[in-house]
């Protein structure tokens, strides 16, 4: 479910020294599954400990996860990042705002999840985002644009050696396409 560095272990048993006997961690997601979803970390004392909690087990402590975080925390990663200016822990959730859907679930699921969880992140650096608006019977995608995206001078190249590019890649034999039916409209809302 959560893997933890070695690095971020040995930070954690040394945070957890100073912390009362029996003192864990908590990993947990406030309003998973929407794109509000935050993670955190943070202390778990022995008296916060719920019954349906998830206890995982690691080198010197152990963290607690709760029922309703635990599917959003799939594939999470938490590491210790040292460079120049210091060190700092860093919490990668990447289903947190999505639940990861099984490799069984329909292509409009699957696609959706991939639009959530991979290409809008790269988008959103730009104020952007796309929407499946639906898939055809013969495999096209066709995808709306908004935010930043709209009306962007680059939205063709997006489209095509971006978005198109990764979504047959990750869907061969079920995608033959990606169609933009976004009318644009170039403003003050459009990246530049």
């Amino acid at each position: 479910m959560i893997t933890i560095s070695e690095a971020a272990q040995a930070h954690f048993v040394k945070l957890l020294a100073d912390q009362p006997e029996g003192t864990n961690i908590r990993v947990f997601v406030i309003s998973p599954g929407t794109a509000q979803a935050e993670c955190g970390v943070s202390y778990c004392p022995p008296d916060a400990v719920e019954d349906d909690d998830i206890e995982l087990e690691f080198n010197g402590f152990n963290a607690m996860v709760d029922e309703k975080s635990a599917p959003f925390l799939e594939d999470a990663s938490i590491d210790l990042v040292t460079d120049q200016l210091g060190s700092q822990l860093t919490l990668k959730a990447p289903n947190a705002k999505m639940r990861k859907v099984s490799a069984d679930a329909s292509l409009v699921e699957r696609i959706e999840y991939v639009i959530q969880a991979e290409i809008n992140p790269q988008l959103a650096s730009h104020g952007g985002n796309i929407l499946l608006v639906e898939v055809t019977d013969d495999g096209v995608a066709v995808i709306q644009f908004g935010g930043g995206c709209n009306g962007c001078s680059m939205v063709d190249v997006t489209l095509k050696d971006g978005i198109e590019k990764q979504l047959l890649d990750m869907f061969p034999g079920e995608l033959t396409e990606v169609r933009d039916a976004t009318e644009h409209q170039h403003g003050s809302h459009s990246y530049q």
